[in-house]
């Protein structure tokens, strides 16, 4: 019981901090409204047609077609684009939920019922009226949408939905979630972290971001640093044929079959026609309702320019690799070891640099292997930075004390260690609006999962530094194979690891942390929980 606490928390959905602050959310229903707007506002920038657009650079996009005929010109290509920004990020989202023509997929670990989720739900909904086939798979660990919502978005006849390993929530009575846990315990611990959202096997988008506000730098209280890659072409089908294998596998459960057990180890709901489209009716009212836009946001919505456009004409076109493991990660049964495809991938860019490496992870805890990785790679000369949370900024003070137990080793191997602070100069950059809109700023923390080899080559994915990502939860990401996208990459990191971002971990960040927090860090210390973290 004690892992699953530990996962809860560690992705947060589930801890005590952020059902506090949901529950704030909640109740403060004017704050709700204005970040509803913001959010309603670049979805319709988003959704913008091309003849707005007035810059020379983007005149000629129109659209998908653009796209097709970059597509046309890049034969066994990829186009890729760096999303540093929250708000890039969910206007590369909504702008190909909205372009679909065929197929969307969609597979991620966290989708909320924040309001990210809902608007992202809802534009799923809107593709699938229009004819698009919708696939979601989401894990079953987080999962906290109302049964009868759920239910009722997969019985639509274009859209389907499956749940990953649904031992512990998809209709899942606390009992049943109980004797899972005794009875298998690694399997209860096996997670799927990818995050993809591709459209018509020729659009995609991947990296670190789940589908809640905390990841688009929309929450009140608590933001990530987050990386994803705009991606087209060639490496899409790797990606599609990943989803692919995840759709099929034996792991990943159809919504509608975890709601009709009967007894008291399996939940049994249904939902009628009529019940299913006023649930659709709600969310476009919810998603649509012109209360939310107040006169300063319409006004703006005139004033910012349209950006995807902008983005998909600064793709670069090169060699880029799709990394994933299969369902299930490895073949071990209970122990909580085992590696997996992803592990070796990185593994391998790891151990053939030749100059320099620079990591960004939230979290940095090594496995007995990974430190002699780091130990050989040291050992010929290459200098290591890796950039990570600090104990003041960190959403998991569990994963945090794997990372103190081992910081003095790490730093002794000539590692370089940079902790991100609560408060970093550079989110000023990346959250412009909380400048304007209130006095003081949300805690920013990193979540993004990027490897920079040589500046020659990028990683950008779902991947931990760390024991759950190596062993236990299945993991995605793109290799990009080109030096200007793994310079740009590298002087971000590099900026986040200033000194008005972040703390040089010689100096003992933990000082600036209160008592109270170091204790508890102190405590799980203690705790042999190193495998799960």
């Amino acid at each position: 019981m004690g892992s699953v606490a530990l996962q809860s928390s560690r992705h947060r959905v589930l801890s005590d901090r952020e059902m506090e602050l949901r529950t704030r959310s909640e109740l403060c229903s004017s704050r709700k409204r204005s970040l509803l707007s913001m959010l309603r506002l670049l979805l319709a920038i988003a959704l913008l047609p091309s003849v707005c657009l007035s810059s020379p650079a983007v005149s000629a996009f129109e659209g998908r077609s653009f796209i097709d005929r970059q597509i046309a010109a890049h034969p066994g290509l990829t186009g890729t684009f760096v999303l540093e920004k929250g708000e890039e990020a969910l206007l590369a989202r909504a702008w190909l939920a909205d372009h679909a023509r065929r197929s969307i997929d969609v597979q991620y670990f966290i989708w909320s019922t924040d309001n990210i989720g809902i608007l992202a739900s809802e534009s799923l909904l809107r593709a699938a009226e229009r004819g698009v086939r919708v696939r979601v798979i989401v894990d079953d660990l987080l999962m906290d949408a109302p049964d009868k919502t759920l239910l009722a978005l997969a019985t639509h006849p274009n859209m389907e939905i499956r749940v990953y390993n649904p031992v512990h929530s998809v209709g899942v009575p606390l009992r049943t979630r109980l004797i899972n846990l005794v009875t298998n315990f690694r399997g209860a611990n096996q997670r799927m972290h990818d995050k993809t959202f591709i459209v018509d096997a020729e659009l995609a988008i991947t990296g670190g971001r789940n589908m809640a506000d905390e990841y688009f730098d929309f929450d009140q209280e608590y933001n990530f640093r987050d990386r994803d890659a705009l991606v087209v072409g060639h490496a899409v089908t790797q990606m599609r044929a990943s989803f692919d294998r995840f759709w099929s596998s034996d792991l990943t459960v159809p919504v509608e079959t975890l709601y009709d057990g009967f007894g008291i180890l399996r939940k049994s709901v249904e939902v009628s026609d009529r019940e299913a489209r006023r649930i659709y009716r709600e969310m476009h009212e919810y998603a649509s309702s012109q209360e939310h836009f107040e006169p300063e946001i319409r006004a703006a919505i005139a004033a910012i320019p349209v950006k995807f456009p902008e983005l998909a004409t600064q793709v670069v076109w090169g060699k880029v690799d799709f990394i994933s493991d299969l369902p299930g990660k490895n073949t071990s049964r209970s122990a909580l070891g085992g590696g997996g495809l992803s592990t070796d991938a990185l593994a391998a860019l790891l151990g053939g640099a030749r100059r320099d490496v620079l990591i960004q992870s939230p979290y940095l805890v090594l496995s007995d292997a990974a430190l002699a990785l780091f130990e050989r790679v040291r050992a010929r000369g290459v200098r290591v930075r890796i950039s990570t949370n600090s104990l003041a900024s960190t959403d998991n003070i569990q994963a945090f004390s794997g990372y103190r137990n081992q910081r003095e080793e790490l730093l002794k191997l000539g590692i370089e260690i940079y902790e991100f602070k609560p408060d970093p100069q550079v989110q000023q950059q990346v959250m412009q609006r909380y400048a304007n809109r209130q006095e003081k700023s949300p805690i920013f923390a990193l979540h993004a999962k990027t490897l920079v080899v040589d500046e020659e080559i990028v990683y950008i994915g779902t991947y931990n530094l760390d024991p759950r990502s190596e062993n236990l939860n299945t993991e995605v990401g793109v290799v990009i194979h080109d030096a200007e996208q793994a310079r740009r990459v590298a002087q971000a990191i590099a900026i986040d690891m200033l000194p008005v971002n972040s703390w040089n971990a010689i100096e003992d960040p933990d000082q600036f942390v209160s008592f109270v927090k170091r204790a508890k860090a102190s405590f799980w210390q203690l705790l042999p929980i190193k495998p799960l973290l």
